[in-house]
């Protein structure tokens, strides 16, 4: 038997009463929520105290809140999910009302000047899956976030934050990023942190962390890139961790980690592009096994204790652009020659920097080195044991911007085709026994800022032409045997901080052009023979810390001029033929620490303040008319020469010629020197 229910019109009325009733709940609730995230925006708007770009300015009530600028909202309850306000120049603290937005998803305020703490108020966002916060100037410590299970971007770089990293890894079980690098986190790195499964980017370097790198990193099978850098990480790097083959990123420099590479490093790392680690404790050879890793582009592990010999297929690595290995002990005494490995680097047709500084590699400067590519802007060799001649095509890697060879025992001639190399920027050839002259070619470098030729064995004149290189900044041409006069007019002086002539054989007098060198900072022409007097126009480089003038052959006085030089921390005239007496304008010079003016023809009184109170701060000595001065130094008490008339004026009353000299000893003056 079929039952039929039949609804009376009262209780269809009581039905609809409920239905409206319950519409107009959720309303009431929405609109509640709506005015609740309202709220909270500008909340953090009043935390904001500079807003450069004006972005700020549509956060008004003219427009519903999910229409403000780097505001987005659900389509359907108009609930805020994302603040976006990256890159703005935003100035202020985090409201902790930003707590208040549930439904918020994404916060992104990258590359602004917040700055305080991150309120532990972000912790309530349980819907929260990217905070990025990065380049900003937050403080404290690391926030409570542990309830924000679906946290699938986690960065934080680039703040001041201090304290231990967090522990609760296990709460972010989706995070496949964790960016913490460039802060000031202490501790240790936790073992917890081995509970992200997902995680491809871990980023902790530029931090005070200490202690090993934990076991646990080996589980994160899928890292694609890990950086550790620049921490106080110690101890041996567990072999488990080569074998991560997802890894394509591997930053560990600058540490005090240790041990070997494993023998199949290139093998287990397929995938590998860069890998640094340079600046710690790696002992044993380069794995020939690098060559596998065919994807390889930044390779690094300079100042380390890695022993040759450097293994002969490299050359494999055709995407190879960096490859950095100096200030390791590669060379060895058993092997007569140790660049047989340049050969197979001229297949890496896109290398751009090779860093072999160092490494006592030995043998005859490779002619190889021009078969390297064209592609090649910076070439390291200096500090090894390398003989012979600059090859004469050096000029074919016509892209180097920086040449080093200093302290090798290279000799022959500086070849003409070094001229070719137009975009060079800093060439050093310091500490060889290079001879001959220099090329005037070199001016053709319209580029370079910074030529060193200093202590080799050069000879003749310095071509004017060299003077006239706009761009440079730095010039060494010291313990040479350059003759001759500097060119009058002298046309780098905009820019040059530094420049040093000295142990030469220069003549003349020194150009009064040195005086545009408004930027100088470092002036060296001691150990010449330079004559006349110093010029005064050296008074105009007031940016001048350090001056070395000794050694010379400088007459005549110090210049007034020299007034204006109280940025100095060294001054050196000695032993030259300066006359007259110490200028009282070197008692203001507030930041000198070293004054020499011995070996002169100085005379007169030696002040006894400023730097001149202080026995190891100034040298007079050899200057034979000097006296006063402090009791250290045991000069004779200065003559007082009082006129007839100035006597009369003083003692009225006083018969000088029977005066005793007892008295004048008393009020410091020779009753000899009175009659």
């Amino acid at each position: 038997m079929q039952r039929h229910t039949t609804l009376c019109p009262t209780m269809i009325s009581s039905y609809a009463q409920i239905i409206i009733l319950f519409i107009f709940v959720l309303q009431t609730s929405a609109l509640a929520n709506n005015v609740t995230d309202q709220q909270a925006l500008l909340s953090f708007k009043a935390a904001i105290k500079a807003d450069p770009s004006g972005v700020l300015r549509s956060w008004n009530d003219s427009v519903h809140f999910c229409q403000w600028t780097g505001i987005t909202c659900s389509h359907r309850h108009q609930r805020v999910t994302a603040l976006n306000l990256y890159t703005l120049g935003l100035v202020g603290t985090l409201s902790p009302h930003i707590g208040n937005l549930s439904f918020l998803r994404r916060i992104d305020l990258m590359e602004n000047n917040f700055h305080g703490t991150i309120p532990n108020d972000i912790g309530r966002l349980f819907r929260l899956q990217d905070l990025t916060l990065e380049v900003n100037s937050f403080e404290g410590g690391f926030p409570n976030l542990s309830h924000c299970a679906d946290m699938r971007n986690l960065s934080l770089y680039g703040n001041n934050l201090t304290g231990k990293l967090p522990t609760e890894f296990a709460s972010w079980p989706k995070l496949y990023r964790f960016g913490m690098g460039k802060n000031n986190f202490t501790g240790s790195i936790p073992h917890s942190i081995g509970n992200l499964s997902n995680l491809r980017h871990l980023d902790l370097g530029y931090n005070n962390l200490a202690g090993p790198v934990p076991m646990e990193i080996a589980h994160l099978t899928n890292l694609l890139i890990i950086r550790l850098a620049i921490n106080s990480l110690s101890g041996v790097i567990p072999l488990e961790f080569y074998n991560i083959s997802s890894l394509y990123v591997v930053t560990l420099a600058v540490n005090e980690l240790e041990g070997t590479f494993p023998k199949d490093l290139g093998l287990t790392l397929p995938n590998l592009e860069r890998f640094y680690q340079g600046g710690n404790r790696f002992s044993g050879q380069l794995p020939p096994s690098i060559a596998n890793a065919s994807k390889l582009i930044d390779f690094e592990t300079a100042e380390n204790n890695i022993t040759g010999p450097i293994p002969n297929n490299l050359g494999s690595l055709s995407n190879l652009q960096l490859l950095s290995l100096g200030s390791n002990p590669l060379g060895g005494s058993m092997r007569p020659n140790d660049w047989s490995f340049l050969d197979s680097l001229s297949n890496c047709t896109l290398l751009r920097k090779l860093g072999l500084e160092n490494s006592n590699l030995r043998g005859e400067f490779p002619n190889s080195i021009v078969n390297l590519s064209t592609t090649l802007e910076e070439l390291y060799l200096s500090g090894n044991q390398i003989y012979g001649s600059i090859p004469r095509d050096i000029g074919k890697l016509y892209n180097l911007s920086s040449l080093s060879l200093f302290d090798n025992f290279i000799t022959g001639t500086i070849p003409e085709s070094i001229a070719e190399l137009s975009k060079l920027e800093g060439l050093d050839l310091n500490k060889n026994s290079i001879s001959g002259v220099i090329p005037a070619s070199i001016s053709n470098i319209t580029q370079l800022t910074f030529l060193a030729l200093e202590s080799n064995m050069l000879e003749e004149s310095i071509p004017p032409e060299l003077f006239n290189i706009s761009t440079l900044e730095r010039l060494s041409l010291a313990n040479n045997r350059l003759t001759g006069v500097i060119p009058e007019h002298i046309a780098f002086s905009s820019i040059c901080v530094y420049l040093n002539l000295s142990q030469n054989q220069f003549t003349g007098p020194l150009t009064f052009s040195v005086g545009s060198l408004k930027h100088l900072a470092i002036l060296d022409v001691s150990d010449n023979k330079f004559s006349g007097d110093i010029p005064a126009a050296l008074g105009e480089c007031v940016m001048l810390e350090l001056l070395y003038l000794e050694g010379n052959l400088f007459q005549g006085k110090i210049p007034p001029s020299f007034k204006a030089l109280k940025n100095l921390i060294i001054l050196d005239l000695s032993s030259n033929n300066l006359s007259g007496n110490i200028p009282r304008f070197f008692y203001g010079f507030n930041h000198i620490q070293y004054l020499n003016l011995s070996h002169n023809k100085l005379g007169g009184e030696v002040p006894g303040e400023g730097c001149f109170s202080n026995i190891s701060a100034f040298s007079v000595a050899g200057n034979l008319k000097l006296c006063g001065g402090i009791q250290a130094l045991l000069f004779p008490v200065c003559p007082v020469n009082f006129s007839k008339n100035e006597k009369k004026n003083i003692f009225p009353e006083t018969d000088i010629t029977s005066c005793s000299c007892t008295f004048w000893h008393l009020v410091g003056m020779s009753c000899l020197n009175l009659l």
